[in-house]
Parts: structure tokens; sequence; C-alpha cells
């Protein structure tokens, strides 16, 4: 099958070359292969995945709608699946968004969602221009690709997006993410900027392929003051980050911020495809029919996504994984004192990233910071070939990782929330074991002093990764 496969289908397939396996069974967390060799799965389907494989309220929900007779292709038409879906994630949206909002169901996946959010707040404003930034992932389709970091359109501006591992201003903590603020406030403000008020500006709350950076909670309400004085319309992608999977049920809930737009797909469909945008009504400007697509009505996406939303509310499964994931967090953090190649851990919940680095190469010294002590040199390079040799001794331990990254340099996790203790320590064992291996391999020789910023410095964005809320 690896090998039809591979002479049948695209160049452009991705997963399929970094894991090659054929899944034929899959529950919770465990996948089997065709060759009867089961893995633990941390990809989750990019994170679509909230209660792992196959959960039992997921099959029951999708059952019942075939064994009712109900039509499973309806476009847009109203039917009680839908309106049970929409009534229970209206439930769970932040109540200044949920109490005025209007609900567009797109095409089946997030990129389509984020194509759609763009129509509308150009729609809406009447302007063109977009605000996104560096390092960000909104999908393959055109408009998204635009907003994404590895595109280029003049339309589109991208801004500097905070992190502390590698600051673009050389800084990193509050202060970096101030300067950051204040570049976004300068573009907007000076008349010589070369920047007109953009339609609206769109952000993840964690960038995920970007290499799972958090989002600063003060530099997100800065963000939010910023669009809202200037009456620009303020996207969130919760695509990756929705449904529990940092810690809260949105990621935007960490800051206190309520964006305008929100872009939901993956966990929301319980696996199946499923992709909507929620918005306040006044943004409501389109025409009958200015925004379309047949495959809007996905009966059992709906259901499925509906019986998932209510199992992670009721089951308070955002809690755990906020709980959870900062165990996982803390015992990550710990591999970096045996571990040189371990550059930085962080992330938010069951939402977790190891960036891999060369401990070797040569460091730059680093400036002093304004509000507190930095390290003293900057991030070494990145180093992807070790993340991929990592990958694949996990793969050999039966452990599924992704990669991702502005270098491809980390590894990132994303196991499903239904994630018991056990497992956990079964996911880290692993991962200790690949590193440790894919280390040994790719080591060039004796190990020098571990001198270079690691997380056990943990700045303060990874303090409150660590700890939740800070709000």
């Amino acid at each position: 099958m690896l090998r039809r496969q591979s002479l049948r289908e695209s160049a452009a397939r991705t997963y399929a070359r970094s894991l090659p396996i054929v899944p034929v069974r899959a529950r919770g967390l465990t996948i089997e292969g065709a060759d009867g060799r089961r893995y633990l799965d941390c990809l989750s389907g990019a994170g679509t995945l909230a209660l792992g494989h196959n959960h039992p309220v997921v099959l029951e929900a999708v059952r019942k709608v075939l064994d009712s007779g109900a039509p499973l292709h309806v476009l847009d038409l109203a039917t009680p699946v839908k309106d049970a879906f929409t009534t229970e994630l209206f439930a769970t949206l932040p109540p200044g968004l949920a109490d005025d909002a209007r609900i567009q169901f797109c095409g089946p996946a997030g990129t389509d969602a984020v194509e759609a959010a763009l129509k509308l707040v150009r729609t809406a404003t009447g302007r063109g221009g977009l605000f996104s930034f560096t390092g960000a992932y909104h999908g393959m389709t055109a408009g998204a690709l635009d907003a994404s970091g590895g595109a280029t359109d003049v339309r589109v501006t991208r801004l500097p997006y905070p992190q502390d591992y590698r600051c673009p201003f050389g800084v990193g903590g509050d202060r970096g993410a101030e300067l950051a603020a204040r570049w976004t406030e300068n573009l907007l403000d000076d008349p010589k900027s070369g920047v007109t008020t953009p339609a609206g500006m769109i952000l993840e709350p964690v960038q995920g392929e970007g290499g799972v950076i958090p989002a600063p909670d003060a530099w997100m309400r800065r963000m939010r003051a910023i669009t809202a004085a200037r009456s620009i319309p303020l996207i969130a992608d919760e695509v990756q980050t929705g449904v529990g999977r940092t810690g809260t049920f949105w990621a935007v809930e960490h800051s206190g911020v309520v964006p305008d737009v929100m872009v939901l797909s993956k966990a929301i469909g319980g696996s199946l495809p499923l992709a909507v945008i929620v918005y306040r009504s006044e943004l409501d400007a389109w025409e009958p029919g200015a925004h379309a697509g047949t495959f809007r009505g996905n009966q059992l996406a709906m259901a499925a996504g509906a019986a998932t939303l209510a199992y992670v509310r009721e089951n308070k499964l955002a809690d755990r994984a906020a709980t959870l994931g900062a165990r996982m967090l803390g015992r990550l953090q710990g591999f970096a004192a045996d571990h040189p190649c371990v550059g930085d851990v962080r992330g938010r919940g069951l939402m977790i990233g190891v960036e891999l680095v060369d401990p070797y190469a040569d460091a730059t010294p680093r400036p002093a910071a304004e509000d507190g002590p930095a390290p003293d040199v900057l991030a070494p390079p990145a180093a992807p070939a070790l993340a991929a040799a990592v990958q694949r001794e996990c793969l050999d331990r039966g452990l599924i990782v992704e990669l991702g990254g502005r270098h491809a340099g980390v590894v990132r996790l994303l196991p499903p929330l239904t994630l018991t203790d056990e497992q956990a320590e079964a996911v880290l064992d692993r991962f200790a074991d690949a590193l440790a291996a894919a280390e040994r391999a790719h080591r060039p020789g004796p190990p020098v002093p571990a001198a270079h910023p690691r997380t056990v410095r943990t700045p303060s964005v990874h303090r409150r990764a660590a700890t939740g809320p800070s709000h």
C-alpha cells in the first residue's frame, strides 16, 4: 500500500512521508497499523481529535443520525442536527461574542473558514488590506496563504509576533512584546508608513505550525485595544487552539480578549470535516449567496461536533488539559538539564513544543533587557535534521509526533484531551528515549558545557504557559 501510494499520490503529500504507516484500527490514543504495530498518537489529526480516535460519544452521535433516516446532504437548510450543533457551540463561546453573534457554515476545511473571514471583513469595512503575523499559518488556499508567514502579497502587512526564545527584537519577555505592540501602532498612526488601515487583523492565540508559541496575554489585550480603537475587526484563528486544547475552551480566554470574528474547524467536527466562522452581527454585511458552498451541511460532522463540544464542556476537559499540560511541560523542561540539544520547551495546555538546537554552534552576545535579567546569548541555531531524527526514533518506539517551527526544528505534541496520567508518562518516556538516541547519533564530539539559554530560565511567557491563565 505504501508503494502504491508513492506511485499514485501527489508529490505534495506530507504526513505520509515522515510517518510511513498504514492505520487500520484506532481507539483513543492508540493507532494500530496494518503490520500489527501499535502507536501512541500525539498528532491527533493535527489537533482534530479532541477526544482521540473513535470515542464512544462520537460514534453514538453518528450512528443516531444514520439510523434516523435523516438526510445527510442539505446544503444550508435548517435541520434539528444543525440547530443542536449551533446551540451547543454558542453555549461555549465567550459571552461577549455569543450574546450577539452570527454563524456562517463554510466549506469543510479550516482554510475555507479563513477565506470566509477575510471576505467578511473586507465586505463589512470596504477596505482591502490585512494585518497578519510572522510565523502565522492559516491554511493552504490562496487568501489563507497570503495571510500566512511564508507567502508574499502586497495586500498583507506582516507584523512581528512576540516570543521569548527567538525574539525579533533580541530582548524577549515583556519588553519584546511591548516593542511588537509599538511597531503595530506606529505603522497605523504614521501617515508616511505606507500602510493604510486594513480590513482586519488575523492572529493565532498560540502559533501552531509556527512552533507552538503562545501569545503573551498582555500583548493580546494590546492588539484588541489597538484594533478596537481604530475600528479594525480582530480575527482569532482558533482552528487548532479551540475546544479545550490550550487549557481554556477557547485560547482567547487566557487573555480575556473577545475578538470580532472567530475561525473554527478541526475539533469542532468531532473528527469529521466541519468549519465555521462566528462573528459580531454588525459585520453581517453579506448579500444572500455572497459566500456559499455545496458541502456546508455535513450532518454527520455536526452531530459528531455537538457531541464532542458537549463532552469537553461537561467533563471539564479544558481544565484537565491545563493541569496535565503543565505537568508534561515541567517534565519536558527537566530534560533540558541533561540534553543540551533541548533549546526551549513551551506551550499551553496539551499544545506543546520542544525546540531542538545545535548546542555546539557559536552564540551571539545578547544585550541586557530593560525590564529584568536576560540570557547571556541568543538562541543557538535550530536543528531540523535532529528534529527529524527524533521523530523517526519516536516512530520506532511507537510514538507519533509532528514537526513544526520556523526552521522545522520543533517537535510538537498534540495528544487528545482524554489522555490519562499513565498514557502521558508513557508518551514522555518514549520521547525521552527517542531524544537520547537521536542526540547520540548526531553528536559531533564531546559535548561542550551547556551555556545556551534553555527552558531552565523559564521566561515570563513560559511561566504563564505552565500555570494557566494569568488573568
